[in-house]
């Protein structure tokens, strides 16, 4: 995927300069071969020019790392570590960091051999804090070799997803639909994450489409989603107006990033989109998904936004998604009771009109979208991707802001599970421990909106931390918590 950032970890060893300097070179040139050969990936960097112990150091070890390209800060107490300068190499890096310490290597070696870092990262932690610097620290930041390369390499998609909205541009077209005040988008809060905001008429869009008409690259387009599409090319007559589109939106894209690297679109689909393009966008938005930027319907731009993350995060196509309708009792009892783990209140339909991506869709057919087809032309609401969600893990994730810009974010680790749906439109049943509570007492009690960002695995604890680097508080970040651990809100007696 072209439209998020690589990472490339500056790896800087510090040293506390009451201890054996070795000891910080030593444990550096161990974890750096132990990730080579975990890994095998370019994605970090030995900084070779010192190990840190005063700020003259802190400086040469920056200018050293971002001379190599280094995008993220690994900062590695081989010791106790020096507080002031460690921290400082931090406060002046601009990109993610983190921090880990060295495990005492043997029971015959704790004299000269011990490196008392477990003791420093507790100082580095409170200097960081003195001086308001968001840096990632693992659950237990500190291992062996072995272990801190594991911690590294866990920190890589963390480090993508926030470098990724530093650098992130949101394009939208349209006002949202009328009834859908709850795809509100405060602005402060993307300025506040780094995030640039577009914001376009969908008359800007029309224009732009028109003047794609006759595009010598429609053919190309148009071959590419007949091989995608095969026998569930079922409208093609319809394909050169979405190729059309597709290439109306690239092009957009390519002539309106302006001083930004990466893009996500939050676009209008309805209600008068169909009678004036002649179609429905949802499937050139499945399209542009795969491609790795998010095309979000009804101009939900933190819904974009959302996507954007779980794309940086899995490094996959994600998708978004209704959180739409209860799975009958009759179905429930056919096709998961006794099969299944899952209380009835544990299952639910994720839908969108057909904007998952093929790649995620056990089968799929280009349909015409049956419910705008209850009030328009049927001709005019063609170009939706339709079929059931692939079975296989999945996280629910939302980060929003609300009304009076406060972050807050939720992650749901699940399932889509293998049932048919028997109804229309880009879907699944999912299924979440505990989901009628976190219904409830999440997403209802905290008014958040009815599109969840969908990535297909269990990345949750990625993106758990990816919020709370962004600055979401902790008592915002919200999850599906078990029946022995009552929400705040939840009537103990129920």
């Amino acid at each position: 995927m072209n439209n998020i950032p690589k990472v490339k970890v500056g790896i800087v060893a510090v040293s506390r300069d009451c201890f054996p300097e070795s000891l910080s070179v030593n444990r550096r040139k161990a974890l750096v071969a132990e990730y080579m050969k975990k890994y095998e990936t370019d994605d970090i960097y030995e900084c070779p020019v010192c190990i840190v112990e005063s700020e003259i150091h802190m400086v040469m070890a920056l200018e050293d790392i971002k001379k190599a390209g280094c995008n993220a800060l690994c900062v590695y107490l081989g010791n106790f570590g020096p507080e002031i300068s460690e921290t400082l190499l931090a406060k002046y890096f601009e990109g993610p960091k983190m921090f880990v310490a060295a495990a005492e290597e043997s029971g015959q070696d704790l004299i000269q051999g011990r490196g008392d870092a477990y003791c420093g990262m507790l100082n580095a932690s409170y200097n960081l804090r003195l001086r308001n610097i968001k840096a990632y620290i693992p659950e237990y930041p500190v291992g062996d070799a072995s272990d801190v390369a594991d911690m590294i390499h866990e920190f890589i998609p963390v480090a993508r997803a926030v470098i990724g909205l530093s650098d992130l541009k949101i394009i939208t077209f349209g006002p949202r639909p009328s009834n859908f005040f709850a795809c509100n988008a405060p602005i402060k809060q993307l300025y506040n994450l780094g995030v640039e905001i577009e914001e376009n008429s969908e008359l800007d869009l029309f224009e732009s489409f028109n003047k794609h008409a006759g595009d010598e690259r429609i053919p190309q387009v148009v071959t590419d989603m007949e091989k995608e599409l095969g026998e569930g090319n079922k409208k093609p007559e319809i394909l050169a107006k979405l190729a059309q589109y597709e290439l109306t939106l690239l092009d957009w894209i390519e002539n309106h990033k302006g001083c930004k690297k990466y893009v996500a679109i939050a676009g209008k689909c309805w209600p008068a989109f169909q009678t004036q393009f002649g179609f429905v966008p949802c499937y050139v938005n499945s399209r542009l998904t795969g491609m790795g930027i998010p095309v979000s319907c009804e101009v939900d731009i933190y819904g974009a936004l959302s996507e954007y993350i779980g794309t940086c995060v899995s490094g996959d196509t994600v998708t978004l998604l209704d959180i739409n309708n209860s799975v009958p009792k009759d179905m429930y009892n056919e096709a998961i009771k006794d099969k299944f783990d899952y209380n009835h209140t544990d299952v639910f339909m994720g839908f969108h009109c057909g904007n998952t991506n093929s790649a995620k869709l056990s089968k799929c057919e280009m349909k015409n979208q049956m419910i705008m087809a209850r009030s328009l032309p049927e001709e005019v609401t063609n170009g939706t991707l339709e079929g059931d969600i692939m079975p296989g893990n999945i996280t629910f994730y939302r980060l929003q802001s609300t009304s009076d810009n406060i972050l807050r974010a939720y992650v749901a680790e699940g399932e889509v599970l293998p049932v048919a749906t028997k109804s229309f439109g880009s879907i699944g049943v999912f299924a979440i421990k505990e989901m009628g509570r976190f219904y409830r007492y999440v997403l209802i009690e905290k008014n958040y909106p009815h599109h969840g960002a969908v990535a297909f695995g269990h990345y949750g604890k990625e993106l758990y931390d990816v919020f709370k680097l962004l600055g979401v508080e902790y008592d915002e970040i919200d999850y599906n918590q078990p029946k022995s651990q009552r929400y705040p809100s939840e009537n103990p007696f129920a």
